[in-house]
């Protein structure tokens, strides 16, 4: 509890730049005793977690655009909760106002132009797969997580999920109904395709020579990879996951185009790539999968 000090306007328009966020009442964040004015310390806590979530922005990694060009990083903004605090107690030492503009502080990209133009010197792994484009739902499914995963860095050390990457595939984010493997049979299902772009990443990071952490495969083949090549993902059950093993950054690069997916994988020149040989795929566009095939797996 903190004592209020000078008399201040009851009524506060909080802003962001100028702009307005919400309006609040003092009286609403005091203890109800009249003539002492005492802060509640758990409603101005409560208070600090509203405008922090309304006012925070995510920092943007610098990327690379279609044609390969640097697009540069932009800096995030947080709530110094700290500073704001002070100025709702009036102890700032400015004017007493009806206006309080949140205080924000920089939040700083991991990846910056710089970096990124070190990161992309060398392909260290890349593999393509190849499906049928006239299966506009499939297609559509294959490029969605294709644009999740591309231009994500994995760091020393890091691990990398591809479900924690993609997030949940559902209807509200764009997915569509397509074919897929459910405990051994060919049924539709939303967001069908992606263990295309899964096993598409795995085979690019295993010629790579990162370190797979976790991956399940199908007990039948699957068309668009060799067979034992592939990587099935599910939200609610298997994930493909690889870890960093190197003492520089990788960058992830996915592109869909024409019946094809190629993931490529980059890093620093100085790396030291320990790369294994692995099988390409098929270039005969695969045929779709029977809908009465008995297929084992978890995933397609």
């Amino acid at each position: 509890m903190v004592l209020q000090q000078h008399e201040l306007p009851d009524r506060l328009n909080i802003t962001r730049e100028g702009n307005p966020i919400m309006n609040v009442s003092r009286s609403e964040i005091q203890f109800p005793i009249a003539g002492l004015p005492i802060i509640d310390e758990n409603k101005l806590d409560k208070l600090l977690d509203r405008v922090a979530k309304q006012t925070y922005q995510a920092p943007v990694n610098a990327s690379l655009d279609g044609s390969g060009r640097i697009v540069p990083e932009r800096f995030g903004y947080r709530l110094d909760s700290k500073a704001f605090a002070k100025k709702f107690y009036g102890d700032s030492g400015e004017s007493p106002s009806s206006d309080l503009e949140a205080i924000m502080k920089p939040i700083y990209p991991k990846v910056d132009s710089e970096l990124l133009a070190t990161v992309r010197e060398k392909m260290i792994g890349q593999y393509t797969t190849y499906f049928n484009s006239n299966n506009k739902n499939r297609s559509h499914n294959i490029l969605l997580a294709a644009r999740a995963i591309n231009n994500q860095f994995v760091f020393p050390g890091e691990t990398f999920s591809f479900n924690q990457t993609v997030g949940i595939r559902s209807a509200d984010r764009g997915y569509l109904r397509a074919k897929i493997i459910v405990r051994g049979e060919v049924a539709e299902g939303i967001g069908g395709g992606i263990c295309q772009i899964s096993s598409t990443l795995f085979n690019a990071v295993d010629r790579a020579g990162l370190k797979i952490v976790q991956r399940y495969s199908h007990s039948r083949s699957v068309p668009y990879v060799p067979p034992g090549r592939d990587a099935t993902v599910s939200w609610y059950g298997p994930d493909f996951a690889f870890q960093n093993s190197y003492n520089q950054p990788v960058l992830i690069r996915a592109n869909v185009s024409g019946g094809q997916t190629t993931i490529y994988i980059y890093s620093s020149e100085s790396v030291n790539v320990k790369g294994r040989e692995v099988p390409g795929a098929s270039k005969q566009l695969p045929r779709e999968i029977d809908a009465e095939r008995n297929v084992n797996g978890g995933g397609m």
